[in-house]
């Protein structure tokens, strides 16, 4: 999946290269339906288009540098779907386990969960562990897969973590919540990115999104490549992050 740049490829890149790379990046992979849907093809067409697409984007954080990369790959919304659309979304998620995992171990991508297991089926529940634990000591590129996900489930949970461990409520802190949430020893994203030009964040990284800066793409996301991620990259260099002070 990831592959050595040749010295065309890596002149362009020196041409694209922002100078500034944040550390997090999280993506709101959106549009897959819209994209499918122009081109006359049924959904389940466009969700695999979008899954092929992440082979570019993963290559492109680790040529550019990104260290930690978080993909918003199905909410907890997403359940209400027409039944046959969530089976076949399964399907992909399963497939891709299947074909990518070896290639992703080898190149030293680490992959994470975030969400909620349970509502899986046992045998990609598996899967899915195992692809954990295979990759748990790779540090080339953090990919956080947020499955079965929603911003405001994990912040119940992580309370109900917070609970059950016995915490009293003078204990309670932000740097608290912030340890019991699915990203709890990684750092917030410094830029979240949307495809396909809505305007709205989705339930998603809601705690950890405090102080991200945001980046609309105008694309759908299997059409979001790697020059698409470096104008995100690039105006993200732009901002002035102020965190609410005043410098």
């Amino acid at each position: 999946m990831i592959q050595m740049m040749t010295s065309t490829e890596q002149a362009e890149q020196q041409e694209l290269l922002p100078e500034h790379i944040p550390t997090h990046v999280a993506i709101i992979m959106d549009g897959n339906g819209r994209w499918a849907k122009q081109r006359g093809l049924p959904r389940l067409a466009g969700h695999r288009a979008g899954t092929e697409n992440l082979r570019r984007i993963l290559r492109a954080c680790v040529e550019l540098g990104i260290k930690i990369l978080t993909i918003y790959a199905f909410s907890t919304e997403n359940w209400g779907r027409p039944e046959a659309e969530v089976r076949g979304l399964m399907r992909i998620l399963e497939d891709v386990i299947d074909r990518e995992l070896p290639e992703l171990h080898e190149e030293g991508v680490q992959l994470r969960h975030l969400g909620d297991l349970s509502r899986i089926n046992k045998k990609l529940q598996k899967k899915v562990l195992h692809a954990i634990e295979l990759t748990r000591g790779n540090n080339k590129l953090i990919l956080n897969v947020a499955f079965s996900y929603g911003g405001r489930a994990e912040i119940v949970h992580a309370i109900r973590e917070i609970v059950s461990h016995g915490h009293k409520p003078e204990e309670i802190d932000e740097a608290l919540v912030s340890r019991y949430l699915y990203t709890g020893d990684l750092p917030d994203p410094d830029l979240i990115v949307r495809t396909s030009g809505e305007l709205r964040i989705s339930n998603f990284l809601l705690w950890q999104a405090a102080y991200a800066e945001y980046y609309v793409a105008p694309v759908f996301w299997p059409d979001f490549d790697k020059e698409e991620l470096c104008k995100a990259l690039h105006l993200f260099g732009q901002r002035d992050r102020r965190y609410g002070l005043v410098k």
